[in-house]
């Protein structure tokens, strides 16, 4: 017994020195929006970073310095790489030299808003079957309460495996926020839950060496609970605010206005802001994680379900409003109208289109006949109902011929003071045009 507690311990302290002398070696499985910032950072602190994907284009790409990310750039790859600080690969047998390993892997809903864990499953088998005695695993996909603990723990148990003894295993929600100028992965503060007192521990000193803000929590489920109430309390909000706006369209009042005014009350009050619904890989989603969760559990969060109602309802009501424009400004009818739809991202100045409302909205306007073409800066090409669109040119004489330009994401590059000179009327779901003086007439608001 005394034997078994050493080498347990044994195991630990051996983990705890490389981490503090950046000796480790780092596995990042995943390297999308999460996981390739995440292993740059760790790079960049020192440590040697191998990257696993399933996808052959990625692992090229990137092994030859280029980046496929916004938030990352190809001079921040490129440099690592040639240090030798990172590679990437599809080969998980690699697993097996690694101290620490971190899954970042896609969390999606199925058709019936149910958790689709089959990407952190499939990550957690490949690990499993070449994880290294006394590595450090961390689960940063975002998922409901419970997930670390009932089927990660006992799947890297099987072969008798003891977790705090022979692994180490955490959970550490990612906090990305692609196109943030301001807060990145290394300096947002970090949230931390081990499956034993040892686990978040270890996964502190190992977010530390790299991230300058550590935030225990008392377990796995309490951390991925954080994550859930984070994106949580913004859904909400924006479904409450998006009520506003509704509630502000049959009272004929301006919304923004609203808004601007209840902002300027300096306690007590949080700016959210209305649109044609909710877009990304966490917000549309993660509430509906939790959503589940509690179902399971014979309790129905009314809040989330209520919230989530009036987010996804927002592109039929988009849809509404130009129906009503073009009747009341020019007496047409939406069938075989040119229609203008500016940015597809689903927030401003990135390339992210996951869960974008643009889509929903264009796809709405199709059904109904509409004619309609989309620029965007950012996106020169996106999939949608089986067809491959191509961002068309935004010109003066494009604006002029169509009927009717709907600014879905207001992103910065765009001169909206121009674009609503050359245009016959839009309509705008993002206030994108408050600073516009000239030719207001044309203008509609969400």
């Amino acid at each position: 017994m005394g034997q078994k507690t050493n080498r347990s311990a044994g195991a630990y302290k051996t983990l705890i020195k490389k981490l503090q002398d950046h000796s480790a070696k780092s596995a990042v499985v995943g390297l999308g929006y999460v996981g390739l910032p995440l292993s740059m950072e760790l790079a960049h602190g020192g440590f040697r970073v191998t990257g696993f994907d399933i996808s052959e284009s990625k692992i090229k790409l990137l092994n030859s310095g280029r980046s496929d990310i916004d938030d990352v750039t190809h001079d921040t790859v490129q440099r690592a790489v040639s240090s030798g600080r990172f590679k990437a690969t599809t080969d998980f047998k690699q697993i097996s030299n690694m101290d620490t390993v971190s899954i970042c892997v896609p969390t999606p809903l199925s058709k019936t808003k149910d958790p689709d864990v089959s990407f952190i499953l499939s990550a957690v088998n490949n690990v499993k079957a070449y994880l290294k005695r006394g590595a450090l695993v961390v689960l940063e996909s975002t998922t409901y309460p419970g997930t670390t603990e009932d089927l990660i723990l006992p799947l890297l148990q099987e072969g008798g495996r003891k977790v705090g003894k022979d692994f180490f295993l955490a959970f550490s929600p990612e906090r990305v926020d692609p196109g943030n100028p301001r807060y990145n992965t290394k300096n947002t503060p970090r949230v931390v839950g081990g499956t034993t007192a040892e686990c978040t521990k270890a996964a502190k000193i190992f977010y530390e060496q790299t991230m300058p803000n550590i935030h225990t929590v008392s377990s796995t489920r309490a951390a991925e609970m954080v994550k859930l109430l984070e994106n949580t309390f913004r859904s909400v909000n924006i479904g409450l605010v998006n009520e506003v706006a509704l509630m502000c369209d049959r009272l004929n009042l301006d919304v923004w206005e609203i808004i601007d005014a209840a902002a300027t009350k300096p306690f007590g009050f949080m700016p959210f802001y209305p649109g044609p619904g909710l877009g990304g890989h966490c917000i549309p989603i993660d509430p509906h994680y939790l959503s589940w969760k509690l179902k399971s559990l014979n309790y129905y969060a009314r809040f989330i379900e209520l919230a989530g109602d009036i987010n996804s309802s927002m592109p039929e009501w988009v849809v509404q409003r130009i129906v009503s424009m073009l009747n009341e400004r020019f007496a047409k009818a939406l069938n075989n109208t040119h229609i203008l739809v500016l940015g597809v991202s689903y927030k401003p100045d990135i390339k992210d289109v996951r869960e974008s409302p643009s889509l929903d909205v264009i796809t709405l306007l199709e059904k109904m006949g509409a004619k309609v073409v989309y620029n965007d800066p950012f996106v020169q090409e996106i999939a949608l109902n089986n067809a491959n669109r191509k961002s068309v040119r935004l010109t003066a004489a494009l604006l002029k011929k169509t009927d009717l330009t709907v600014i879905l994401t207001h992103h910065s590059t765009y001169n909206y003071q121009w674009i609503v000179d050359h245009s016959k009327a839009v309509f705008d779901t993002r206030n994108a045009t408050r600073s516009v003086r000239k030719n207001r007439d044309k203008i509609e608001l969400l």
